[in-house]
């Protein structure tokens, strides 16, 4: 996002004159994916992903502000063939692709046992099964006001704490979703308010408290809550204890996922280019943490707990790089969007009005493309 200028022009006016991507939208896209790659790597330290402040402290806010960009990028989604198509092309033959390759990977190089294949997404493949129950509810969503809109939301994430049945990862996508509605019903206007001096040296005090807390509570509470995904029974709290805890939470997260962004940079940085290829690291970074699962990596937080936390950390952000890198994502795009990519130079395969579309296009959410995953 542009950054405010006092004689600037609209938003609006300015994507009218022809900017295709904002800046601040791909700087979040990568900042955002990078501390899932992150977090995801964290798993390999038990030490870490169990008690740590740091692992409290990202998980509060990250998921869902990584939802709340996803619902901005998702508002013009509306039943059209189109929409449909790019729907089913970007988020379910994803979805089929890598839970048969994750699936192959984890039992014929990690021995592992999986559940119900397609049907219980494999980690970390429930956020496009959300995305896709999402944009289909989004074209309903929108034509409420905001405030009502936002009620339903929020009814639907404590009422859906009852729900224990993980079919589609649908606790998630009951407990996430007043996150991407708050994306939904934002406006620009809103997102530049954020970025003005005073509101980001709130948000600098507001994620340093944050952090402080997660020294104190880490450890003292089950850090299901942090994931969206259980429901009361399992949690073993009544509904009303459970509703109070996650409309806490909501609060809580809802204020830090708006400080980082409101701390994100707006303007072009070397890495803005990489923000388009989020989907890429989203969906392939997960071989390379299970990989180093396999290898044992997580033994070395035995001898050196420091050491390990650092390295991994830094390996994380090191994959991540790697994988939004355009020689790596380009070539990686035929297994995330096969078929746009297969078609690109085919008019007519699949739809009547195909395009060609360049390969960064392809490779993840614009604020002109309503299907990707941000």
């Amino acid at each position: 996002m542009s950054t405010l200028h006092a004689p600037a022009a609209p938003p609006e006016a300015r994507r009218a004159r022809g900017s295709s991507r904002d800046p601040f939208f791909d700087n979040a896209k990568m900042l955002l994916v990078t501390l899932v790659v992150v977090g995801h790597s964290w798993t390999l330290l038990p030490d870490v992903s169990t008690s740590s402040p740091v692992y409290v402290f990202l998980y509060s806010f990250h998921v869902p502000a990584f939802v709340l960009v996803t619902g901005y990028l998702s508002r013009s989604f509306t039943f059209t063939r189109r929409n449909l198509h790019k729907l089913a092309t970007t988020v379910v033959v994803p979805y089929l692709v890598f839970e048969t390759l994750l699936a192959l990977f984890r039992t014929v190089v990690g021995h592992e046992n999986f559940g119900v294949l397609y049907v219980s997404p494999h980690w970390p493949l429930w956020y496009l099964t959300v995305l896709f129950l999402w944009r289909l509810a989004t074209p309903l969503l929108t034509r409420l006001r905001p405030p009502v809109a936002m009620a339903v939301a929020v009814a639907v994430c404590l009422v859906g704490g009852l729900n224990t049945v993980p079919a589609l990862d649908l606790p998630r996508t009951f407990g996430l979703l007043p996150f991407f509605v708050a994306g939904l019903v934002m406006t620009r206007a809103q997102f530049d308010w954020l970025a003005r001096p005073r509101v980001r040296v709130v948000a600098a005090v507001l994620m340093a408290v944050a952090f402080a807390v997660a020294t104190v509570a880490a450890g003292h509470f089950s850090k299901e809550w942090l994931y969206w995904r259980t429901g009361y029974p399992d949690l073993e709290v009544s509904f009303w204890v459970g509703a109070a805890v996650r409309l806490g939470l909501l609060v809580v997260a809802g204020t830090l996922a708006l400080s980082a962004l409101s701390l994100m940079p707006r303007s072009q940085r070397w890495f803005t280019s990489l923000g388009s290829a989020s989907l890429v690291v989203y969906l392939c970074h997960g071989f390379v943490v299970k990989g180093a699962e396999y290898a044992g990596v997580g033994a070395l937080s035995e001898k050196d707990p420091v050491t390990a936390f650092l390295a991994v950390t830094a390996a994380a952000v090191g994959v991540s790089l790697l994988l939004a890198a355009t020689p790596v994502s380009r070539r990686l795009n035929v297994l995330v969007d096969p078929i746009t990519t297969l078609t690109a130079d085919t008019p007519g395969v699949l739809e009547p009005e195909h395009h060609r579309t360049e390969t960064l296009d392809r490779l993840a959410l614009t604020h002109r493309d309503p299907t990707r995953l941000s």
